[in-house]
């Protein structure tokens, strides 16, 4: 008898009907006492602080001092801020944390990539508006039309 008919073996649940995998027949965590069971749920609720007082903190800092701080240095904070959430959500819930360095490196380097791209895109849009605003052309269409 192959591997594959073989109960005790659960890999057959994964090559075929994959409903059985999610419908309660295979329950992995039967025993919530065990201290696998306790320290899965103590390192849920260490997540969900450290995520909680960083959103606190930027709710506090866009409500109370955001007002009376240049508007770089707040931009600055918030996007350290977020960057510092999704690095975390992404290592720990979407399980890259776990995951070999070069894979880690593959889907790092296309991000920043992306997040240049578009650092890039904004600064040159923002070159054109400004040279488009103080075209001389512009200035003289603007008087003929008052």
């Amino acid at each position: 008898m192959s591997s594959h008919h073989n109960q005790d073996n659960i890999q057959h649940l994964y090559e075929g009907d994959q409903s059985k995998l999610y419908s309660g027949v295979m329950q992995h965590h039967t025993d919530i006492t065990s201290e696998e069971s306790k320290s899965q749920v103590k390192r849920i609720w260490k997540i969900f602080w450290i995520l909680l007082v960083i959103t606190v903190i930027e709710v506090i800092m866009g409500m109370f001092f955001s007002h009376n701080m240049p508007k770089a240095l707040v931009n600055f904070f918030f996007l350290a801020l977020t960057i510092l959430k999704a690095g975390y959500i992404v290592a720990v819930f979407m399980h890259l944390g776990d995951e070999f360095k070069g894979f880690i490196v593959t889907v790092l380097i296309p991000l920043f990539l992306f997040v240049w791209f578009i650092i890039a895109f904004l600064a040159d849009g923002g070159f054109w508006l400004s040279m488009n605003a103080s075209s001389p052309a512009r200035q003289t269409l603007e008087h003929i039309a008052k």
